[in-house]
């Protein structure tokens, strides 16, 4: 298995979050050293610190996002190793998609949730449990929306995508993946594959008919561009 991944929007991401938390943070102590010793601008330093505040957010957040582990590529790397060098796993591509696997069958969407916590998904609506961590981080935390939903119009956009691209209908399938070891998820029939990672490989192997080299050739092609390779 091959992994590609779009390093420049992972850096680009990363130092993101790290301007945004160490700025926040240099702009808040500012705030509160003028309030200290500058009382005639008091009003002011409360802005200031209000800014400060605001641009660590910004920061805690992004880096929930692109630097907290475990990683999402990570994980699927480790856990799709082994297989043939004709399955390609693109992570962060220039498309409205992290993680998208090309196997000789057709493309997988890989929607991750990396989030703490019990997740029950039942009669077609989700929900979770909140302890008292995960309240106070839900602030600076993703959120968990409906990943069933998002997979299935990812997995609709990206078959658009791939007709455009190649000239053929390619199969394209998707599954949500609870990343985190702290995550606990209870599922009943949900219209997409919901699982951790320790089964992804068995909802993988299930493929039927082979694409024609010449299709697949043209999505290589397609998401090599995309990822930057």
């Amino acid at each position: 298995m091959i992994s590609v991944k779009n390093l420049l929007r992972l850096k680009r991401n990363s130092a993101i979050a790290h301007f945004g938390s160490v700025t926040g943070l240099l702009v808040l102590l500012a705030g509160v050293v003028i309030s200290l010793f500058v009382q005639s601008l008091a009003s002011l330093s409360l802005g200031i610190m209000l800014i400060g505040l605001f641009l660590s957010l910004i920061g805690i957040y992004v880096a929930n996002r692109w630097v907290k582990k475990p990683r999402p590529e990570d994980i699927l790397d480790r856990e799709l190793k082994g297989f043939t060098n004709a399955y390609r796993l693109y992570h962060y591509p220039d498309l409205p998609y992290d993680h998208i696997l090309l196997s000789p069958f057709g493309a997988t969407i890989i929607q991750t949730v990396n989030l703490e916590g019990e997740f029950t998904y039942q009669d077609g609506k989700w929900h979770e449990h909140f302890n008292l961590g995960r309240a106070l981080r839900y602030i600076v935390e993703e959120h968990l929306g409906d990943p069933i939903s998002d997979a299935q119009e990812s997995t609709a956009s990206l078959a658009g995508h791939l007709k455009e691209a190649t000239g053929s209908k390619v199969p394209v399938d998707g599954v949500v993946l609870f990343i985190h070891p702290g995550a606990v998820i209870e599922i009943h029939k949900a219209p997409v594959p919901v699982l951790t990672p320790k089964k992804l490989r068995s909802i993988i192997n299930i493929k039927t008919e082979k694409l024609p080299e010449e299709v697949y050739e043209k999505v290589k092609k397609y998401l090599d561009q995309k990822t930057h390779t």
